[in-house]
């Protein structure tokens, strides 16, 4: 484990730990002489690599089993033609797999890549050759835009992978996502365990994968696995892997990778084919056979996962860091939950932002469906900005229901403006202002001597009330007895009852209409309250107002998140331009871009190019022109 896992759920449910690092990647999980000291303190005869990191580094492969450790994976050859997406869309055109039309050469010049795409025609994929997950990967539209999606694509792809090699492909518009689980023993029998719909992604990255694919036929599916059995025997593989397709709204299907790795979304289909896929892995790296054809893969039910991810649909699916203050999983008939937080831990900027995938099964696809929404507004998450309500308002969707969701989805169900934040209503606001009240009123009682319960909320003259300032408004709370409060706002008044809080959980009576929330109070401060699938982080401006509050925004240029500033491209004394972009921020193998809100003289540098930033932290102050403020 990494320094910034050391009370990490896995570190602490693992019989032994060994620390191997610090929290950054490079020092830690990426770091194999660090891993095999690791493993040969630990007397350990076989690694499994998990599904990032070094999962699929042929180099780390090769010097596990140099050194007579088991590698839980395929051979360091097959990762090496797989992992670069030139040579292996090379390997597969030669073993009569569909490819995407492209530029897969190794001349790396900017005029290939030109001519490429003159000759395919716009738009066009600019993809890192030896990555995935959506890093350095970019959209070109037109010519215009070529040049400057290369030198990005370039400068992700070697900070993610330490290659900039790129290839280029057909955009392929509107298709969607479907990949093929393979398997392969040391017998050379080689099966396919069906398929995942992984079409609804937002920046490339995937959000819901569900199997089977809702529109899969028979005489598809056979296709698909006989061409991805195919792709796997063309470089020997062994074990778990998974190749990926494009499939248009003709059915034609296009390679598109190969994940020489267990996948994320893997538990998708053990749900379907009730298989254990690690318990597979470690027969096969034991050098047992599979013990089954592809005759006996049966596929039962319907399963459907949704990527919970520590991110802000609202900006763009910005990643989010922030302390885990409470967590409670999803449970139920046909739930399934992994994931890797715990109460009092906390999202990091180092590592991938999902923190959970919650799954249901289901006798059919409407079943799954049904189930996956009762999880997500059962799942409780503070502290930390989550995709969660976003992953409801998606699976109700026409298009996702009904099973006709493309990569274009997210776009076309969102609209240009994406997914707005979810905003506490009135209702949301009374009852966080009584919790409030009572948070204090409970915290007094303990600090006192001898005042007994019933006499909380009494008053010997009229009843004063209680005021909880909030960002939208005022509400003033009078207790009128029995765990009843009058609560009342220039436009909203209500009378609340609270009926039992217990633990978490607290129900209460609205206007005679019953609720339920979960709910967490801070220091007396601020509440979080989950209602369904949203949560809202409300705070009383009150009680946090301080002297020190200082307003941020202009002329000042901030780290949108904890991150590492990788390029500043000004000095003190130039001159910007509103929306001129100013520097380069890394957060969770991403890249990215401020951007200049004024127009004005760069008055200040405060961080350069390789410094670590909290979010919040100033980056540069620009001196905004006189007489260019709005009204």
């Amino acid at each position: 484990y990494s320094g910034a896992d050391a009370d990490a759920p896995h570190t602490q449910f693992a019989d032994a730990a060994l620390h191997i690092g610090a929290a950054p990647v490079a020092e830690s999980y990426l770091n194999a002489d660090a891993i095999l000291a690791a493993a040969k303190l630990a007397n350990a005869d076989a690694i499994h690599p998990g599904y990032g990191f070094l999962s699929e580094n042929a180099d780390f492969a090769h010097v596990v089993e140099r050194e007579g450790i088991v590698f839980i994976g395929p051979a360091p050859d097959a990762i090496t033609a797989m992992g670069d997406k030139a040579r292996a869309k090379r390997i597969m055109i030669e073993a009569g797999v569909p490819c995407v039309p492209g530029y897969e050469g190794e001349d790396q010049d900017d005029a290939h890549f030109f001519d490429a795409a003159a000759r395919i025609g716009f738009p066009v994929m600019v993809k890192a050759s030896a990555g995935g997950g959506g890093r350095g990967m970019r959209l070109v539209e037109c010519e215009e835009m070529l040049a400057e999606a290369l030198q990005l694509a370039r400068s992700e792809a070697l900070n993610a992978f330490g290659s900039r090699d790129l290839i280029l492909e057909k955009a392929v518009v509107a298709p969607r996502h479907v990949e093929i689980q393979v398997f392969a023993d040391t017998e050379g029998n080689t099966i396919h365990l069906g398929e995942r719909d992984c079409s609804v992604q937002r920046r490339h990255q995937k959000v819901f994968e569900e199997s089977p694919c809702p529109v899969m036929a028979p005489t598809l599916r056979e296709s698909m696995g006989a061409a991805a059995v195919a792709a796997a025997k063309a470089v020997a593989y062994r074990g778990a892997g998974t190749v990926e397709f494009l499939l248009d709204a003709d059915n034609n299907f296009f390679f598109l990778e190969m994940n020489t790795r267990l996948q994320v979304e893997h538990p998708v289909t053990e749900l379907v084919t009730g298989l254990d896929l690690v318990e597979l892995q470690i027969r096969v790296a034991q050098g047992e056979p599979l013990g089954f054809d592809q005759d006996e893969v049966v596929m039962s039910g319907h399963a459907i996962e949704a990527r919970l991810y520590a991110e802000n649909p609202a900006e763009d699916f910005q990643p989010a860091t922030g302390p885990v203050l409470f967590y409670e999983a999803p449970a139920g008939e046909g739930i399934r939950c992994d994931d890797g937080i715990v109460s009092g831990g906390a999202v990091t900027p180092f590592y991938d932002a999902m923190v959970a995938k919650i799954m249901a099964w289901g006798e059919t696809r409407e079943d799954a469906l049904h189930k996956l929404a009762y999880a997500l507004r059962s799942t409780t998450l503070f502290g930390v900005e989550t995709n969660q309500a976003f992953l409801a308002a998606a699976i109700d969707k026409p298009a996702f229901r009904e099973g006709r969701a493309t990569t274009a989805f997210v776009a076309e169900a969102f609209g240009e403006h994406g997914f707005g934040s979810s905003e506490a209503i009135l209702e949301d606001q009374a009852v966080a202002a009584v919790l409030l009240l009572r948070e204090r009123r409970d915290t007094a009682q303990h600090a006192s001597l001898g005042v007994p319960r019933e006499l909380l909320d009494w008053s010997s003259s009229l009843p004063r009330p209680s005021t909880a300032v909030f960002e939208h408004g005022v509400f003033q709370i009078l207790p009128i007895g029995g765990d009843t409060y009058r609560v009342v706002s220039d436009e909203f008044e209500t009378e609340l009852v609270v009926r039992s809080i217990e633990n978490q959980t607290v129900s209460l009576t609205v206007d005679g209409r019953p609720v339920e929330y979960v709910a967490l109070v801070c220091a007396s401060r601020e509440v979080y309250l989950r209602r369904d699938a949203m949560t809202f982080h409300l705070q009383d401006l009150a009680a946090q107002f301080s002297a020190d509050a200082q307003a941020t925004g202009g002329g000042y240029v901030a780290a949108n998140m904890h991150g590492a500033l990788i390029e500043v491209f000004v000095a003190r004394g130039d001159r910007v331009n509103a929306g001129d972009k100013r520097a380069v921020l890394e957060a969770m193998k991403m890249h990215h871009q401020l951007h200049a809100e004024v127009s004005g003289t760069v008055s200040e540098i405060a961080a350069a190019a390789g410094a670590q930033l909290a979010s919040g932290d100033l980056i540069m102050v620009i001196e905004e022109d006189a007489g260019a403020g709005g009204d």
